[in-house]
């Protein structure tokens, strides 16, 4: 699958889809072209132009017994490392679905709030997120672009394309595939 993009410094990308399109793993492919860059590896790519820089992540983050830690607050202390890093240096930030531990409401104005913030300090970067709502950042600040990935459902069975495409994503799928696994009717 051949998915081309360009993020420009100070480029700030939402990524939404439905549950297993592509979002995490685009991610992460972005996430590891940049590393292997960094350490002078070749890439998977036909043609990438690049100028080095950080990669800062939250992709997966935890919760811990031992140090009694929710994960919630293990997120908090993850984008707060995050804001104070990127005060002190340039990063490309990679955000997967941030926020997810709280309810839905006070997760799309703090991600909002959050995207503000990291568009205020010039970075430049990505998040995933199933919350559309945070795509109408993209209406008030032209750093902030929308793409997706889409899936289709079709004679009842779901199907996926893996296309980097800009929009928003109208489809979604986990009502379907909770009805599919026999999870509800």
């Amino acid at each position: 699958m051949l998915n081309d993009y360009e993020i420009k410094k100070e480029d700030f990308f939402i990524i939404t889809g439905a549950n297993m399109a592509g979002k995490s793993t685009f991610l992460r492919t972005v996430s590891l072209q940049i590393v292997m860059a960094n350490i002078g590896l070749p890439v998977c790519a036909k043609v990438m132009e690049y100028s080095p820089i950080k990669l800062i992540t939250s992709m997966r983050t935890s919760d811990s017994l031992t140090d009694d830690e929710s994960y919630f607050f293990s997120e908090l202390k993850r984008l707060k490392f995050i804001v104070d890093e990127i005060q002190k240096d340039n990063y490309f930030i990679v955000l997967d679905e941030i926020l997810k531990g709280t309810n839905s409401t006070d997760k799309a104005r703090g991600s909002r709030k959050f995207v503000e913030r990291l568009v205020a300090s010039s970075s430049t970067g990505i998040i995933a997120t199933h919350d559309l709502s945070l795509c109408e950042v993209a209406n008030e600040l032209p750093q902030v672009k929308n793409y997706y990935f889409d899936a289709e459902i079709v004679d009842d069975e779901l199907h996926f394309d893996y296309t980097f495409k800009e929009g928003i994503c109208q489809n979604m799928n986990a009502s379907f595939l909770l009805r599919k696994m026999e999870i509800i009717q």
